[in-house]
């Protein structure tokens, strides 16, 4: 049996019974409910009525959903180029209709998540799907609850098809990794940002977390690393994976925000507090 953890939504390998406890979830970055431990299904979830949604987010990008709400409840991010369709962040259920919406949109390249909170049921997606390859960053390997074949470990870069790459940018997770999508954007360039870089309600700056459950921040130093990196990308839109978005300019946005968070995390305003 494939176990899905009820608090972050993630599958386990095929055992006869659950795990006694959630590693992903026991880990600082996350947290078990008070009530303790809780373990679902699949099957269990499509008995419930639980059904995936669609939304289109731009032109060749959709957002899927599971309702109710599975683990976190994260959107997973589908984006299209003209040799096939990559997933990214999937959620903790699938069923056919999905699928088959899925291979409509275009042939299955991969499924890969931008950290361990998202892996969800992946290599369920990935099965249903054909087989196709479940991305994982190296420096996250040790974080896979279900060891399957169809896993692939890549360290630093992996371009999915030409103007579709993995890129691993470190911090929340030291395997955290981002998507360039250079068509996106009417040509200008996305950004599926995970939570690496994460948009504020203010929608004009962005914010960078250890843990956003928990709110361990990272250190400026840190910051401006992985700005440094990302600001190499082409895009000018960034979306996180909740369906929050910088619609435009998002490379200023990530700049400016990642200059404050180092100061404030330096002391440079200590005096305002």
């Amino acid at each position: 049996m494939i176990w899905i953890c009820a608090t972050c939504g993630v599958e386990t390998d095929d055992l006869p019974q659950p795990p006694g406890e959630c590693d992903i979830c026991e880990d600082e970055r996350q947290w078990v409910p008070e009530q303790g431990q809780r373990w679902t299904t699949v099957e269990e979830l499509r008995e419930a009525g639980t059904r995936i949604t669609v939304d289109q987010v731009e032109a060749d990008l959709w957002g899927l959903r599971a309702d109710p709400a599975v683990g976190i409840g994260q959107q997973t991010m589908v984006v299209r180029v003209p040799e096939g369709v990559l997933l990214f962040d999937c959620v903790g259920y699938v069923d056919d209709a999905a699928v088959e919406l899925v291979r409509s949109w275009g042939t299955p390249l991969a499924v890969a998540a931008s950290h361990p909170h998202m892996y969800g049921v992946q290599t369920e997606w990935a099965r249903a799907l054909g087989d196709v390859p479940v991305l994982v960053a190296t420096p996250d390997a040790e974080w896979v609850r279900r060891r399957d074949p169809l896993v692939e470990l890549y360290d630093e870069h992996h371009a999915v098809a030409p103007g579709l790459t993995l890129h691993r940018v470190g911090g929340h997770f030291r395997g955290q990794a981002v998507v360039e999508w250079t068509a996106g954007a009417e040509g200008r360039g996305v950004l599926l940002a995970g939570d690496a870089v994460f948009p504020n309600p203010d929608r004009r700056s962005v914010s960078f977390m250890r843990s956003y459950p928990n709110r361990i921040p990272l250190s400026g130093n840190v910051v401006q690393r992985i700005a440094g990196q990302l600001e190499g990308l082409r895009f000018d839109r960034l979306y996180n994976n909740f369906g929050a978005v910088v619609p435009s300019d998002a490379k200023a946005v990530l700049r400016r925000s990642a200059d404050r968070h180092a100061a404030w995390t330096r002391g440079d305003f200590d005096h305002l507090t």
